[in-house]
């Protein structure tokens, strides 16, 4: 009992942090596709969100190992496992490739510039299997605790 309540407030503390930090990343870099202004505020921002998300991996993956203990290789726990390391996979892009690009950018004095078209759109892409990944979980978790 102890175990699935922690369990439970650990992975919803992982949702709280992580997806907040990818809302409010997203919402960034969709005004910043236009816009140097927000271009420029999305290269600071990501500094902050960068491991805010991390974080929130971390957590949703420790707390999704409590809750699920018994079951972790079919339906809703099989899912939780499968996407966290798909967002795990995508978070390493955005961390090794986007982030890096951004702060060379940023160094070079051409932050505030639009992002070339080729990299938008692998951060479109990025943005997408991130959003379906963790809203997608979200609403998994929530049917398998309400079930």
């Amino acid at each position: 009992m102890i175990l699935d309540f922690i369990g439970l407030f650990v992975l919803i503390a992982g949702y709280v942090i992580g997806l907040g930090a990818v809302t409010v990343i997203d919402i960034h870099g969709f005004l910043g596709r236009k816009s140097s202004y927000w271009t420029e505020a999305t290269t600071r921002t990501h500094k902050v969100t960068k491991p805010l998300i991390w974080v929130g991996i971390i957590l949703v993956i420790i707390g999704g190992a409590l809750v699920f203990r018994n079951e972790w290789f079919a339906g809703v726990p099989l899912y939780h496992l499968l996407v966290s390391a798909v967002l795990m996979l995508n978070g390493l892009f955005l961390s090794y490739r986007v982030s890096p690009f951004l702060l060379q950018r940023e160094k070079e004095g051409k932050s505030a510039e639009l992002l070339p078209a080729s990299w938008q759109r692998k951060i479109v892409v990025s943005f997408v299997v991130s959003d379906i990944g963790w809203w997608g979980s979200l609403l998994m978790v929530v049917w398998w605790v309400v079930r």
